[in-house]
């Protein structure tokens, strides 16, 4: 892997960029970086959202710069105003140490006044969103005459966005002897056309494969009858405590909607689309970006220019149309080298939209069932538990008051205290919970002139036999398999170390890739599920049972037939009696209100 040194990057930019944490260059700025440098022909790229596309292109460019003329000599073009200042922020933070450089944004939305003050007093680099390029150029405040770079940067999304004409008219005032790179996420057809009429002989990068998902995203779906979509969303939500996550909505009305629910039933939320004035957008935009919102519901346009490196999740309520599209949501999350979840909920008649993006992405989509209520009341109290564990104590504050509370409570047992702190911020939770339906979709299909429930099934008589105890002996089911690199070794030792008494003899193991099952002597099996169950294996809540050799311990996932079971399919549960949706989550207290 070369170095940005090797890459040809001066020293000014070097400096600036190693204090901004860079250190090798990703694929795509090996690629451009030296051609912008040293070759004389355009560029299209295609790479996916995170993958370093600024610094591929605005290194390079910085780098030619003339600081000693003081016009536009480079234009670089975003479809969003929260793009464009994205980028002019990326470009200040790397010509930090080259004097006399100056990186303007130009946007609609903001005072054209002042836009129109900093070009007179001269810039060499404009950001800008077209309309509002086209209008300062209509002034007469802009000359275009001495750009010898020109970038188009999410030119498929200024396509969607009806910029074609606004970027003929551009192009028009820009020296045919220009330079000109495009990047974009997709290859629709326009992109081709512009390539045609605008740039010559370019070389065509492709970061990845077309229309790849990204490495490190884990792509699931949960398919629930469409009314049940907003619950989904809910239980989602609920069984991440710590979700920082995006849900991406198909129309603004839905956006809308959505964040407005979860806004009422407590949950840190907000929306951001095209309807919202831009001081509306900057504040939401703003609180995401600070972490006082865990939860954005956008739409896909509204979301453009928001860079945001940690987020957990990535949530569609619906699948798009374009394949695309997913693959530009879901590359929001997995980004920095972190692991990301893309979560679908889905309806059955989206289930074939789901395989045609498997084959595009070359990823298989793990189908999953909706949390169970039961396994979110856990989830949260681990949660709790973590939280009380991590919490700083200010001894010398605290002692202040220590001794009357101490004195208010003396009366409580130790347990009777821990019962009262997870009740008082969980009751709301448990009584939202207490009767809730299953909310999982089930297929059905006629079976004379009737409609019979599918059950799950066993595939065939080895996964009922795998379930089955050799003769005098117990099998034992417990929550990790292969695919938590989870063996043969560390079940004995597991065993060894949580489960008390007499040594136990371990019989028949089956590890698969999620689960595993082995046989103990009867005598031994309540202790052995005793002392398992609740203990840890690398970070992971352990949970045993004695196998029921009717259940079907594993999922089979979508198409590729093999088991896939997880930890969190695998909790029992019990049939919850039928309730209607009213009520509000108890995450409201968790969360609090959103302000």
């Amino acid at each position: 892997m070369k170095t940005f040194e090797e890459l040809g990057v001066r020293d000014d930019l070097l400096m600036a960029i190693m204090e901004l944490g860079f250190e090798n260059p990703m694929p795509v700025q090996e690629k451009v970086i030296p051609h912008l440098l040293h070759e004389d022909g355009d560029v299209i790229a295609l790479a996916q959202t995170g993958t370093g596309k600024t610094a591929a292109f605005g290194l390079p460019v910085l780098q030619r710069i003339d600081t000693s003329v003081n016009r536009p000599q480079a234009l670089i073009l975003s479809p969003t105003r929260e793009l464009c200042l994205q980028i002019g922020s990326d470009l200040a933070d790397f010509s930090k140490y080259i004097p006399g450089l100056s990186v303007l944004p130009v946007y609609g939305g903001s005072s054209i006044e002042s836009q129109i003050r900093s070009l007179r007093k001269g810039v060499q680099v404009v950001v800008a969103t077209p309309g509002r390029l086209i209008d300062l150029i209509n002034r007469r405040v802009v000359s275009l005459d001495e750009v010898h770079t020109v970038i188009l940067d999410e030119a498929d999304e200024m396509l969607n966005m009806g910029f074609l004409d606004s970027i003929d008219d551009i192009l028009s005032h820009v020296p045919e002897q220009r330079k000109m790179l495009m990047f974009s996420a997709t290859m629709p057809q326009g992109i081709s056309g512009i390539a045609k009429k605008y740039m010559r002989n370019p070389e065509e990068f492709v970061i990845g494969t077309r229309n790849e998902g990204a490495a490190n995203v884990k792509h699931v779906y949960y398919m629930v009858n469409a009314k049940d979509k907003y619950l989904a969303l809910k239980r989602v939500a609920d069984d991440n405590p710590n979700i920082y996550g995006i849900v991406f909505c198909r129309t603004r009305r839905d956006t809308q909607e959505i964040a407005d629910n979860l806004i009422q039933d407590g949950y840190n939320a907000d929306s951001l689309h095209g309807d919202l004035s831009q001081q509306q957008r900057d504040i939401v935009m703003k609180k995401f970006r600070d972490g006082v919102l865990s939860i954005l519901v956008a739409t896909d346009v509204a979301a453009r220019g928001l860079d945001v490196d940690n987020l957990t999740h990535v949530i569609n309520y619906g699948l798009p149309d374009d394949t695309a599209v997913y693959t530009h949501r879901s590359g929001r999350t997995g980004r920095a080298g972190k692991t990301g979840v893309s979560v679908s909920i889905i309806h059955s008649r989206e289930r074939r939209k789901v395989r045609e993006i498997e084959k595009i992405i070359g990823k298989t989509f793990e189908r999953k069932e909706v949390p169970s209520p039961k396994h979110i009341i856990e989830k949260q109290l681990y949660n709790l538990a973590d939280r009380l564990e991590r919490v700083e104590v200010d001894e010398e504050e605290i002692a202040k008051y220590f001794a009357g509370v101490s004195k208010k409570l003396g009366w409580l047992s130790e347990e009777d205290l821990l019962k009262r702190v997870l009740s008082l911020e969980f009751n709301r939770l448990l009584e939202y919970y207490k009767d809730a339906p299953e909310i999982d979709y089930v297929e059905e299909r006629p079976k004379k002139g009737k409609k019979e429930r599918i059950e799950s099934k066993p595939r065939n008589d080895k996964e009922k036999d795998r379930r089955t105890a050799e003769r005098g002996m117990a099998r034992i089911y417990i929550n990790v398999g292969k695919a938590d690199g989870f063996f043969a070794a560390n079940l004995i030792d597991a065993i060894n170390k949580n489960v008390s008494g007499a040594r136990v003899d371990v019989g028949r193991i089956d590890l698969l890739p999620n689960y595993s099952l082995f046989d103990v002597k009867k005598s031994d099996a309540s202790r052995v599920v005793g002392g398992l169950k609740g203990s840890d294996f690398v970070g992971k809540r352990l949970y045993a049972e004695v196998a029921d050799t009717e259940k079907d311990y594993a999922r089979a996932s979508a198409r590729r037939n093999r088991e896939a079971v997880s930890a969190e399919e695998e909790v029992p549960f019990e049939r919850f009696r039928k309730k209607g949706k009213g009520g509000k989550s108890g995450a409201s207290r968790r969360r609090g209100k959103n302000k």
